[in-house]
């Protein structure tokens, strides 16, 4: 099943990270190893951090009415079947 979240600010995308993460059945520490990154900065992105390119980038998105989704395929989660089908 394909989960769409509409990305309006930090903690959005961060929660949106997480749940992919997740969805790949990777931890915070996987993924900053295959990343070259601390873990802490995985965690930060996580949690929505404010900072400065993420301000821009949200206060350009907002200026130029331009809308960013993010698609996740969920293997975890089953699609609802028809009612007439059990």
């Amino acid at each position: 099943m394909r989960i769409t979240a509409k990305i309006k600010d930090a903690y959005t995308l961060g929660q949106v990270i997480q749940q992919g993460r997740l969805e790949q059945g990777l931890s915070q520490r996987d993924l900053a190893d295959m990343l070259g990154i601390s873990q802490k900065w995985v965690w930060e992105m996580e949690q929505g951090k404010p900072g400065i390119l993420m301000d821009r980038l949200f206060l350009v998105l907002e200026k130029t009415g331009v809308t960013l989704t993010a698609d996740i395929e969920a293997k975890g989660v089953q699609e609802a079947r028809d009612p007439k089908e059990i």
